[in-house]
Protein backbone atom coordinates (compact mmCIF):
# COMPACT_ATOMS: atom_id res chain seq x y z
CA UNK A 1 0.00 0.00 0.00
CA UNK A 2 1.20 3.50 -0.87
CA UNK A 3 2.42 5.15 2.34
CA UNK A 4 0.50 8.31 1.41
CA UNK A 5 -2.85 6.49 1.76
CA UNK A 6 -2.04 4.16 4.66
CA UNK A 7 -3.86 6.44 7.10
CA UNK A 8 -6.91 7.18 4.96
CA UNK A 9 -9.93 6.70 7.19
CA UNK A 10 -7.82 6.81 10.37
CA UNK A 11 -7.46 10.55 10.88
CA UNK A 12 -10.00 10.83 13.72
CA UNK A 13 -8.68 7.90 15.75
CA UNK A 14 -5.10 9.02 15.11
CA UNK A 15 -5.81 12.55 16.33
CA UNK A 16 -7.65 11.32 19.42
CA UNK A 17 -5.31 8.62 20.66
CA UNK A 18 -1.77 9.48 19.54
CA UNK A 19 0.31 11.10 22.31
CA UNK A 20 2.03 14.46 22.25
CA UNK A 21 5.66 15.09 23.15
CA UNK A 22 7.25 15.86 26.54
CA UNK A 23 8.10 19.40 27.56
CA UNK A 24 11.69 18.38 28.30
CA UNK A 25 12.13 17.41 24.66
CA UNK A 26 10.50 20.61 23.39
CA UNK A 27 12.81 22.73 25.54
CA UNK A 28 15.84 20.89 24.19
CA UNK A 29 14.50 21.14 20.62
CA UNK A 30 14.15 24.93 20.80
CA UNK A 31 17.51 25.48 22.51
CA UNK A 32 19.52 23.14 20.31
CA UNK A 33 18.15 24.60 17.08
CA UNK A 34 18.62 28.19 18.34
CA UNK A 35 15.23 29.10 16.98
CA UNK A 36 14.28 32.77 16.88
CA UNK A 37 10.77 33.64 18.00
CA UNK A 38 9.69 34.35 14.41
CA UNK A 39 11.09 31.12 12.93
CA UNK A 40 9.22 29.38 10.12
CA UNK A 41 9.16 25.60 10.47
CA UNK A 42 8.11 23.07 7.83
CA UNK A 43 6.54 20.13 9.66
CA UNK A 44 6.72 17.44 6.99
CA UNK A 45 4.42 14.45 7.21
CA UNK A 46 2.46 16.49 9.74
CA UNK A 47 -0.56 14.18 9.84
CA UNK A 48 -3.35 15.55 12.01
CA UNK A 49 -1.05 18.23 13.43
CA UNK A 50 -0.05 16.79 16.80
CA UNK A 51 3.54 18.05 16.63
CA UNK A 52 2.55 21.15 14.66
CA UNK A 53 0.34 22.15 17.60
CA UNK A 54 3.31 22.02 19.98
CA UNK A 55 5.27 24.32 17.66
CA UNK A 56 2.36 26.72 17.23
CA UNK A 57 1.86 26.89 20.99
CA UNK A 58 5.51 27.99 21.26
CA UNK A 59 4.73 30.87 18.91
CA UNK A 60 6.45 29.64 15.73
CA UNK A 61 5.06 29.88 12.22
CA UNK A 62 4.36 26.37 10.97
CA UNK A 63 3.80 25.08 7.46
CA UNK A 64 2.21 21.65 7.92
CA UNK A 65 3.06 19.55 4.86
CA UNK A 66 0.89 16.44 4.47
CA UNK A 67 -0.05 14.37 1.39
CA UNK A 68 -3.04 12.53 2.89
CA UNK A 69 -6.28 14.47 2.41
CA UNK A 70 -8.01 13.01 5.49
CA UNK A 71 -5.13 13.77 7.83
CA UNK A 72 -4.48 17.22 6.38
CA UNK A 73 -8.18 18.14 6.50
CA UNK A 74 -8.43 17.29 10.19
CA UNK A 75 -5.25 19.27 10.94
CA UNK A 76 -6.76 22.32 9.24
CA UNK A 77 -9.85 21.94 11.42
CA UNK A 78 -7.86 21.35 14.62
CA UNK A 79 -5.35 24.17 14.13
CA UNK A 80 -7.33 26.90 12.38
CA UNK A 81 -7.28 29.05 15.54
CA UNK A 82 -3.52 29.58 15.28
CA UNK A 83 -2.56 32.58 13.09
CA UNK A 84 0.87 31.09 12.39
CA UNK A 85 -0.53 27.90 10.86
CA UNK A 86 -0.43 27.12 7.14
CA UNK A 87 -1.55 23.87 5.57
CA UNK A 88 0.29 22.60 2.51
CA UNK A 89 -0.55 19.58 0.38
CA UNK A 90 2.78 18.01 -0.45
CA UNK A 91 5.05 15.08 0.24
CA UNK A 92 8.41 14.65 1.91
CA UNK A 93 10.00 14.26 -1.49
CA UNK A 94 8.13 17.21 -3.03
CA UNK A 95 6.84 19.72 -0.48
CA UNK A 96 5.94 22.35 -3.10
CA UNK A 97 7.63 24.98 -0.87
CA UNK A 98 9.95 27.69 -2.23
CA UNK A 99 13.72 27.23 -2.09
CA UNK A 100 15.51 28.43 1.07
CA UNK A 101 12.20 29.43 2.66
CA UNK A 102 12.24 27.73 6.10
CA UNK A 103 14.39 27.89 9.22
CA UNK A 104 13.91 24.26 10.20
CA UNK A 105 12.35 21.04 8.90
CA UNK A 106 10.71 18.62 11.32
CA UNK A 107 9.37 15.12 10.83
CA UNK A 108 7.49 13.72 13.82
CA UNK A 109 6.49 10.06 13.70
CA UNK A 110 6.90 10.20 9.94
CA UNK A 111 10.47 9.79 8.62
CA UNK A 112 10.10 6.00 8.33
CA UNK A 113 7.55 6.56 5.54
CA UNK A 114 9.87 8.77 3.47
CA UNK A 115 12.40 8.04 0.76
CA UNK A 116 15.36 9.25 2.86
CA UNK A 117 17.64 10.39 0.04
CA UNK A 118 14.89 12.24 -1.84
CA UNK A 119 13.73 13.81 1.44
CA UNK A 120 17.32 14.85 2.16
CA UNK A 121 17.51 16.57 -1.23
CA UNK A 122 14.19 18.32 -0.65
CA UNK A 123 15.29 19.50 2.81
CA UNK A 124 18.50 20.90 1.31
CA UNK A 125 16.41 22.79 -1.23
CA UNK A 126 13.82 24.37 1.10
CA UNK A 127 16.05 25.08 4.11
CA UNK A 128 17.95 28.30 4.64
CA UNK A 129 21.75 27.77 4.63
CA UNK A 130 23.06 25.51 7.41
CA UNK A 131 19.63 25.04 9.01
CA UNK A 132 18.72 21.78 10.73
CA UNK A 133 16.36 18.88 10.23
CA UNK A 134 14.79 17.39 13.37
CA UNK A 135 13.42 13.84 13.38
CA UNK A 136 11.45 12.61 16.38
CA UNK A 137 9.43 9.57 17.42
CA UNK A 138 7.40 8.45 20.37
CA UNK A 139 8.76 4.90 20.57
CA UNK A 140 7.54 2.02 22.67
CA UNK A 141 10.16 0.67 25.06
CA UNK A 142 10.62 -2.83 23.65
CA UNK A 143 12.28 -4.05 26.86
CA UNK A 144 8.78 -4.03 28.39
CA UNK A 145 6.95 -7.37 28.55
CA UNK A 146 3.71 -5.55 27.80
CA UNK A 147 5.20 -4.08 24.62
CA UNK A 148 6.60 -7.45 23.59
CA UNK A 149 3.22 -9.15 24.03
CA UNK A 150 1.55 -6.27 22.20
CA UNK A 151 3.93 -6.86 19.27
CA UNK A 152 3.01 -10.55 19.19
CA UNK A 153 -0.66 -9.59 18.86
CA UNK A 154 0.25 -7.26 16.00
CA UNK A 155 2.17 -10.03 14.24
CA UNK A 156 -0.82 -12.37 14.63
CA UNK A 157 -3.65 -10.06 13.56
CA UNK A 158 -2.00 -7.27 11.51
CA UNK A 159 -0.62 -8.63 8.21
CA UNK A 160 1.12 -5.33 7.39
CA UNK A 161 2.99 -5.15 10.72
CA UNK A 162 6.76 -4.90 10.17
CA UNK A 163 7.74 -3.66 13.61
CA UNK A 164 6.85 -0.49 15.47
CA UNK A 165 7.42 2.65 13.35
CA UNK A 166 7.98 0.30 10.39
CA UNK A 167 11.12 -1.08 12.04
CA UNK A 168 13.06 2.21 11.89
CA UNK A 169 14.67 1.60 15.29
CA UNK A 170 16.41 -1.46 13.86
CA UNK A 171 18.10 0.48 11.03
CA UNK A 172 20.27 3.23 12.62
CA UNK A 173 22.51 3.42 9.53
CA UNK A 174 19.80 5.46 7.81
CA UNK A 175 20.61 8.44 10.05
CA UNK A 176 24.30 8.40 9.14
CA UNK A 177 23.34 8.42 5.47
CA UNK A 178 20.71 11.13 5.93
CA UNK A 179 22.61 13.70 7.99
CA UNK A 180 25.57 15.64 6.62
CA UNK A 181 28.86 13.79 7.15
CA UNK A 182 26.92 11.28 9.25
CA UNK A 183 26.84 13.76 12.13
CA UNK A 184 23.76 14.39 14.27
CA UNK A 185 22.72 14.93 17.87
CA UNK A 186 20.81 11.97 19.31
CA UNK A 187 18.80 12.23 22.51
CA UNK A 188 16.22 10.15 24.36
CA UNK A 189 13.58 11.42 26.77
CA UNK A 190 11.44 9.19 28.99
CA UNK A 191 7.78 9.69 28.19
CA UNK A 192 5.77 6.89 29.78
CA UNK A 193 2.05 6.97 29.06
CA UNK A 194 -0.89 6.06 31.27
CA UNK A 195 -3.85 4.76 29.31
CA UNK A 196 -7.39 3.59 29.94
CA UNK A 197 -8.71 0.56 28.09
CA UNK A 198 -10.24 2.86 25.49
CA UNK A 199 -6.97 4.73 25.04
CA UNK A 200 -4.89 1.54 24.83
CA UNK A 201 -7.10 0.03 22.16
CA UNK A 202 -7.39 3.36 20.34
CA UNK A 203 -3.62 3.83 20.25
CA UNK A 204 -3.21 0.39 18.72
CA UNK A 205 -5.98 0.87 16.17
CA UNK A 206 -4.50 4.21 15.07
CA UNK A 207 -1.49 2.38 13.60
CA UNK A 208 -1.32 2.14 9.82
CA UNK A 209 -0.99 -1.65 10.01
CA UNK A 210 -3.96 -2.19 12.34
CA UNK A 211 -7.06 -3.73 10.75
CA UNK A 212 -10.06 -1.48 10.19
CA UNK A 213 -13.41 -2.45 11.66
CA UNK A 214 -14.56 -4.00 8.37
CA UNK A 215 -11.36 -6.03 7.84
CA UNK A 216 -10.47 -9.58 8.92
CA UNK A 217 -8.83 -9.88 12.33
CA UNK A 218 -10.26 -6.65 13.74
CA UNK A 219 -12.46 -8.22 16.43
CA UNK A 220 -9.80 -10.74 17.43
CA UNK A 221 -7.21 -7.96 17.67
CA UNK A 222 -9.45 -5.86 19.93
CA UNK A 223 -10.23 -8.91 22.10
CA UNK A 224 -6.52 -9.70 22.42
CA UNK A 225 -5.74 -6.09 23.39
CA UNK A 226 -8.50 -6.16 25.99
CA UNK A 227 -7.05 -9.31 27.56
CA UNK A 228 -3.60 -7.73 27.55
CA UNK A 229 -4.95 -4.61 29.26
CA UNK A 230 -6.64 -6.69 31.96
CA UNK A 231 -3.41 -8.61 32.55
CA UNK A 232 -1.25 -5.49 33.07
CA UNK A 233 -3.66 -2.82 34.31
CA UNK A 234 -3.93 -1.40 37.82
CA UNK A 235 -6.87 0.74 38.95
CA UNK A 236 -8.28 0.67 35.40
CA UNK A 237 -5.10 2.11 33.87
CA UNK A 238 -2.12 0.66 32.11
CA UNK A 239 1.40 2.11 32.01
CA UNK A 240 2.94 1.95 28.54
CA UNK A 241 6.70 2.50 28.67
CA UNK A 242 7.56 5.05 26.00
CA UNK A 243 10.72 6.86 24.90
CA UNK A 244 10.81 10.04 22.83
CA UNK A 245 13.74 9.61 20.43
CA UNK A 246 15.26 12.68 18.79
CA UNK A 247 17.76 13.08 15.94
CA UNK A 248 18.83 16.58 14.85
CA UNK A 249 21.44 17.69 12.35
CA UNK A 250 22.22 19.33 9.02
CA UNK A 251 21.74 17.65 5.67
Amino acid sequence: MDSKIKFTGKAAIYSKYRPGYPEEYLDYFITYNRLPADATIADVGSGTGIFSRHLLEKGFRVIAVEPNDDMRGLAKKNLKEYPGFTSQKGSAENTELPAQSVDLVTAAQAFHWFDPLKFKAECSRILKPDANVALVWNSRDTSSELIQENAELCKKFCPQFEGYSNGIEETPDVYRLFFRNGEYDEKEFPHNLKMTLEGFIGRNLSASYAPRETEPGYQEFVEGLTELFVKYSKSDEILVLNITRSYIGRV
